[in-house]
């Protein structure tokens, strides 16, 4: 399975960007699909992530951008969108979008077995 993250830019505090996160596979609707972050000088941080549509398509998030951020997928695009709003300084990373046939609240790196290439994104006014 091949991901490809984009929609990553350059906003002022309070913005908003919406990255997507496209699959190769047909059936990524029923793979588990994690957004996460890393920072400069940091370790990778799960920000959210959404079930597969067999399993309800749950949806978490980090505490860190709960309230601010969505993910969401399409089913007929094999896509998963991650729309990022009210964004602060502190959300500046590049992000990474992660999928496997797993099931539930997968939040730690190494329950994924795909990885798209990450996406830049700076916040700063």
């Amino acid at each position: 399975v091949q991901l490809q993250a984009s929609g990553g830019g350059s906003v002022q505090p309070g913005g908003s960007l919406k990255l997507s996160c496209a699959a190769s596979t047909r059936t990524f609707s029923t793979y588990v699909v994690g957004w996460f972050r890393q920072a400069p000088g940091k370790e990778r941080e799960f920000v959210a992530s959404v079930s597969g549509i067999w399993s309800g398509a749950v949806t978490y998030y980090a505490d860190s951008v709960k309230g601010r951020f969505t993910i969401s997928r399409d089913k007929a695009k094999n896509t998963v969108y991650l729309q990022m709003n009210s964004l602060e300084p502190e959300d500046t990373a590049v992000y990474y979008c992660a999928a496997t046939e797993g099931s539930g609240r997968l939040s730690r790196p190494n329950e994924y077995d795909y990885w798209g290439q990450g996406t830049l994104v700076t916040v700063s006014s």
